[in-house]
């Protein structure tokens, strides 16, 4: 009895696309291994940069709210400079009232403009102030 060789039997396709199968399902998932950490990789670079830009945004809030601490404090002592100048105004139109009336001559004697109302329209003109270095130390 001679033995005859069979051509490939049914077997052995269903191993060889077996083993194909396994081979691409591997470069498949190695392929999306890959994606995945570039996909990771891709977020901590964005993370990174969100955290540098919101580093930044603190710090230019930071100065902004230092300037308005400042400005809003400047501002306090302006208005209380307003307010004793407008009293040693007030005082000073009292004495010359009583001089006009006392003395018989008539002084023009200004208002007193309402700074509450309209600080930026004052009705007086503008006239230059002296101003010594100690002024505006707090």
């Amino acid at each position: 009895m001679a033995s005859k060789q069979l051509p490939t039997s049914p077997g052995s396709d269903l191993d060889e696309r077996k083993r194909k199968r396994k081979l691409s399902n591997r470069e498949s998932a190695r392929r999306s291994r890959m994606r995945k950490q570039q996909h990771l990789d891709e977020l901590i670079a964005q993370e990174s940069k969100m955290q540098e830009e919101n580093k930044k945004l603190r710090q230019m809030i930071d100065g902004a709210s230092e300037l308005y601490i400042n400005f809003a404090s400047e501002n306090n002592v302006l208005r209380a400079q307003v307010a004793e100048l407008t009293d040693r105004l007030r005082s000073l139109n009292s004495v010359l009232q009583i001089a006009s009336e006392v003395s018989g001559l008539a002084f023009d004697i200004p208002d007193i403009p309402d700074t509450s109302l309209e600080p930026w329209q004052l009705p007086c003109p503008v006239q230059p102030i002296p101003a010594s270095a100690d002024m505006f130390q707090y």
